[in-house]
């Protein structure tokens, strides 16, 4: 079985949190499946490193400002590893660019062309635990994009369309999808199942919890998304194909 799980910053933001996904991933490994992660920045690290680049420049140019968040997904990238190595398991922590992750010129806001991901598909052939940032890709340029708001979402469907994956799923600080904020709203409505259309209209509404361009993505390709709480690991909402739910 080939698993992608992504994990946002909240679900990262501490040592203990990071160590959770961390043996959430080593038992799946342990139980023979390929594992692939795709990690945001720690807690508030991007919203950190916004305003340190104001404070240098506040009309700096948006590919510094790529060089500078991109570096976010990177760290956490890399302690996530270490942190499955401390507990026995191979890993190995990828950038966008060594992802193979292609993208179109636009910084601060890229699309993704396209994938070679052959440096993905060795390290899983060789046992290892992948551990991909988030958010990022590489222009023609060979430079470094972003991929704007929800970017990792969208590089966590990405990956698992190009794998092939058996599962994808968003690990957020809820339990699921809700018809409202159920930080606010007590009396909120989680939804089990939800089409891919049924979800977009719940995004124009202004909900958060997944990007536009992941679910236009997991459509394109038919791809179920689970989304559920990094906390407890229980189920959460499917989305997908309505015929399929």
């Amino acid at each position: 079985m080939r698993i992608v799980q992504k994990y946002g910053g909240t679900s990262l933001a501490d040592a203990g949190r990071l160590r959770n996904a961390a043996r959430r991933a080593v038992l799946l490994h342990a139980q023979g499946a390929e594992v692939l992660l795709v990690v945001s920045a720690q807690g508030d690290t991007t919203d950190r490193l916004v305003r340190q680049a104001a404070e240098v420049n506040p009309r700096g140019s948006l590919r510094e400002m790529d060089a500078l968040l991109a570096a976010g997904e990177q760290m956490s990238a890399a302690l996530t590893a270490m942190a499955i190595g401390a507990l026995g398991a191979p890993a190995v922590s990828l950038t966008g660019y060594q992802a193979g992750i292609h993208t179109d010129g636009v910084h601060g806001n890229a699309k993704i062309l396209d994938l070679t991901g052959e440096r993905i598909r060795q390290e899983l052939e060789a046992g290892k635990i992948v551990v991909t940032a988030g958010f990022q890709g590489y222009n023609d340029a060979g430079d470094v994009t972003t991929l704007g708001r929800g970017g990792s979402d969208t590089t966590a469907v990405a990956l698992a369309a190009f794998l092939k994956a058996d599962v994808c799923q968003i690990f957020t600080d809820v339990d699921g999808i809700y018809d409202r904020d159920p930080r606010r709203y007590p009396e909120a409505r989680r939804f089990g199942r939800l089409s891919y259309e049924a979800m977009l209209a719940l995004i124009e509404g202004g909900a958060q919890v997944l990007h536009d361009r992941s679910v236009l993505l997991a459509r394109e390709h038919g791809l179920t998304i689970e989304v559920l709480s990094a906390f407890t690991g229980a189920p959460g909402t499917l989305v997908g194909p309505s015929e399929a739910l």
